[in-house]
């Protein structure tokens, strides 16, 4: 059966908290504990400060229906949907939830009179007599059109009003992310909705469910495509983004601007809602692995140049940022084909020929690898659609595109080459920058000991709040010093937990205490959220790569761009977009950077943090002209 959301239900404002978080990359976090409880449930102290979130005692079940209900979505809903959004015209689907929503008032007065909030019941009687008669038995909202004031009232958050706090996280079959508050609460709403109790509205009410899930289906399959944990992520999206109570949004020190402005980047995203249906997936096998590997593309009707996208450290082809970039390439008459980053899990357990990503010769060669398979495989099924190539690579995507620039001559020729080679926000000592994030996972460290977990989670409940506020990204983010590097540091963190995670279930190495196990993973990230980049540099890679004949002397020099000055000076193909204030370049890497590269080459932009102004319209106007002269 298909999930009967009620319209006055969660689901819709759930789904886009949920989204945003996925952009912001901040609530996939370590484990699953009770608020205030985090440290007896995984039976020791916690050195590094994580949020709380609701307790996940059903954890292997949940995932379980998790899963069934993903296959519903890839499988069922989405294709259908796909269907049913070209059929049936916008406004129809409009009318559709205007209808339900009409129909369903009974539940929200009953629940606006046990909550005591008579002006709540009051408008919402007048928005029914109004709907009901001028507008068709609902069919038309003519009092939004009026601007009659609208307030949604359901069970939870009646019981939430009574003193019920959520308990503990569930995973409803066919219905998803929920809890025991939410779970009866919405038990209650069907029970309040008359048409559950006559046919045909029975029916009706089904059609009315399909109509409201088909809305949000493309986003919830990319976020769950696109994040590594796409459980993990909706689980900590549901525990703050649902909260009864607003955040303390009061600042409680300086801020940090460089930080501040990297958050802007969580409101990147691309711009016609139809840009992600408009492209197609294409999947090549890797020679060195013998696995499939997924690109995501979009072409031109004619012939054009061909611009591959390589993302961010563990970023993922179907992100927010990955597609907000293919978008402005393609709306500017490029084709685009987006890639996965060779440190997110996808393209580790596909593609990667080293079971652990720490070594940029074998990273890099691995990422070319597997475009010169893509491009292959598009060339031969569109013969004749593309010119000249480019690679654009954002942060370590960067770093890694300017590595590849480097020994351009060295390169197998068998290989794929490119006319141009576009870094934005590189970093240029990848050390350096996992010192940087290190010191911020722990920021909160200066905050007092009695008060330190309560500002970490409403440091989390913020950043879920501000999703809600449809706030413009030139605003600036309210969060403080310790706040603002306290959520990039744990963004960063993540990360590191899903690589470690992901390495270990493929070659074990011996160095976590906690068994290893996909389906009950709450004491596993508890464990790997207390490991630093540090000590994956120390614990992981340095032993591993010493099997394969590798000192730790080779992996710090290739660690840097400085390694490869000779080679990047002499290398014409090369363009660069760097912010002044990127909390990851310090000012004697810019320094560097300036006298290794040719003005012609490099655009420094006086502030914007690390990637938080990639969406403004200075910044897109520098990456066209990067790529200028390839058409």
């Amino acid at each position: 059966m298909i999930r009967k959301f009620p319209p006055h239900s969660r689901f819709r404002r759930f789904t886009k908290h949920s989204s945003w978080v996925l952009a912001a990359g901040l609530f996939t976090a370590c484990s699953t504990t009770p608020p205030g409880g985090g440290d007896a449930a995984v039976g020791k102290a916690r050195a590094t400060p994580v949020p709380d979130s609701l307790a996940d005692p059903f954890e292997p079940v949940n995932r379980g229906m998790w899963a069934v209900n993903k296959g519903l979505l890839t499988g069922v809903i989405e294709p259908s949907g796909r269907v049913y959004r070209t059929v049936v015209p916008k406004p129809v689907r409009g009318s559709i939830t205007d209808f339900s929503r009409n129909i369903t008032y009974p539940g929200r007065v009953i629940n606006h009179a046990l909550q005591g909030r008579w002006q709540g019941a009051g408008d919402e009687t007048l928005r029914f007599v109004c709907n009901t008669t001028v507008g068709i038995g609902g069919i038309f909202d003519v009092a939004s059109k009026w601007n009659m004031p609208k307030s949604d009232a359901d069970f939870s958050q009646t019981f939430g009003k009574w003193g019920w706090k959520p308990n503990s996280f569930v995973v409803l079959p066919f219905l998803g992310p929920s809890d025991d508050r939410h779970a009866i609460g919405l038990g209650a709403d069907e029970l309040a909705a008359p048409w559950n109790y006559q046919a045909p509205y029975t029916y009706a009410s089904y059609g009315s469910a399909y109509n409201e899930v088909t809305g949000v289906s493309e986003e919830a399959l990319r976020l769950t495509r696109s994040e590594t944990d796409s459980y993990a992520l909706v689980k900590y999206a549901w525990t703050y983004a649902t909260k009864d109570q607003k955040p303390d949004w009061a600042l409680r020190g300086p801020v940090d601007v460089p930080t501040l402005q990297t958050l802007g980047a969580i409101r990147i995203s691309y711009k016609n809602p139809d840009f992600l249906g408009q492209g197609k997936e294409i999947s090549v096998r890797i020679p060195s692995t013998g696995r499939h590997l997924k690109f995501n593309y979009w072409l031109q009707k004619g012939t054009a140049p061909l611009v591959y996208i390589s993302p961010g450290l563990s970023s993922h082809r179907l992100s927010l940022t990955t597609l907000s970039l293919a978008e402005h390439l393609y709306h500017n008459g490029f084709s685009v084909v987006t890639t996965t980053s060779v440190f997110h899990p996808e393209f580790m357990e596909n593609a990667s020929s080293a079971a652990l990503p720490v070594y940029a010769p074998v990273d890099s060669n691995d990422l070319l690898v597997a475009l010169t398979e893509a491009d292959h495989s598009l060339t031969a099924k569109y013969p004749g659609k593309f010119g000249k190539r480019a690679l654009v690579g954002f942060s370590m995507g960067g770093f890694i595109t300017l590595r590849l620039a480097a020994y351009e001559s060295r390169t197998n020729p068998e290989l794929l080459h490119f006319d141009r080679y576009v870094a934005i926000d590189s970093p240029v000592d990848v050390i350096h920058g996992a010192h940087v994030v290190d010191g911020y996972q722990n920021a909160p460290m200066a905050w007092p000991a009695a008060q330190r977990q309560g500002f970490v989670n409403n440091a989390l409940h913020k950043a879920a709040a501000i999703g809600a506020l449809n706030s413009a990204a030139s605003e600036v983010p309210p969060f403080d010093a310790i706040e603002s590097k306290y959520l990039l540091g744990l963004t960063f963190r993540i990360t590191l937990r899903d690589i470690v995670f992901s390495s270990q279930m493929r070659n074990n190495m011996g160095k976590l205490q906690t068994p290893l196990s996909n389906w009950r993973r709450e004491p596993l990230y508890a464990e790997i959220m207390n490991i630093s980049y540090k000590d994956y540099f120390l614990n992981y890679a340095i032993p591993y790569y010493k099997q394969q004949g590798v000192s730790i002397e080779q992996i710090l020099h290739e660690g840097t761009l400085r390694s490869h000055e000779s080679l990047l000076r002499r290398q014409p193909k090369i363009r660069l977009l760097v912010n002044k204030n990127d909390f990851l370049l310090p000012g004697n890497d810019l320094s560097w950077l300036r006298s290794t590269f040719r003005p012609s080459q490099l655009t420094v932009f006086p502030d914007g943090g690390h990637l938080g102004n990639l969406a403004t319209p200075p910044v897109q106007k520098a990456v066209l002209n990067a790529l200028g002269g390839l058409n």
